[in-house]
């Protein structure tokens, strides 16, 4: 199983999140799972990855050049695709995966949370996607989901795209319920 984690680059969050990356890394390279994402060098990307790969999972990082030319991508993955933009990035990584999840982030988390969502709606992407609410990091995100959903923005059969975890291991635990429709 090949599973595609969003999450921050940044270094200056609080320890929380990045305790909840180092043990979704662990758990994920625990089941041998493969795991996709940006390639970052720092911040719950490096967590993440260094704690799959220290626990015998395998790492594909995806990362647009300029990216790369900037200094900006982990040098010690299992795998590396360089594409030319952000957007081959995100088609990339998703194309490689069987499921999807989104650790706390900033815009770019934000916006790729948003537009795997979209695509399940859109039936271009049929895989789980679970956000992981550490430390209830999404709540401001799910009441807006909940808004969108009461205001009729949405209909009845689009509001199961996404579930939701609050810890790694209930990620986990979502990752082996069937594949949703």
């Amino acid at each position: 199983m090949t599973i595609c984690v969003y999450c921050s680059s940044s270094d200056n969050i609080a320890d929380v999140y990045k305790e909840a990356a180092g043990e979704l890394g662990t758990l994920l390279g625990g089941r041998k799972t493969h795991v996709v994402n940006g390639a970052g060098s720092i911040g719950l990307m490096r967590i993440l990855s260094d704690a799959v790969l220290a626990s015998g999972g395998t790492v594909t990082g995806v990362i647009p050049d300029f990216m790369v030319d900037n200094g900006w991508c982990h040098q010690g993955l299992t795998n590396l695709v360089r594409t030319a933009d952000m957007h081959g990035r995100k088609q990339t990584m998703a194309s490689m995966s069987d499921a999807a999840i989104a650790l706390p982030g900033g815009y770019g988390t934000l916006e790729e949370l948003l537009e795997i969502i979209t695509w399940r709606q859109l039936g271009l992407y049929s895989n789980p996607v679970i956000i992981l609410n550490v430390n209830g990091f999404f709540d401001p995100l799910i009441d807006m989901f909940r808004r969108i959903e009461a205001e009729h923005f949405l209909r009845h059969p689009h509001y199961d795209l996404w579930r939701l975890a609050k810890t790694p291991q209930e990620a986990m635990e979502k990752l082996s319920m069937t594949p949703q429709q």
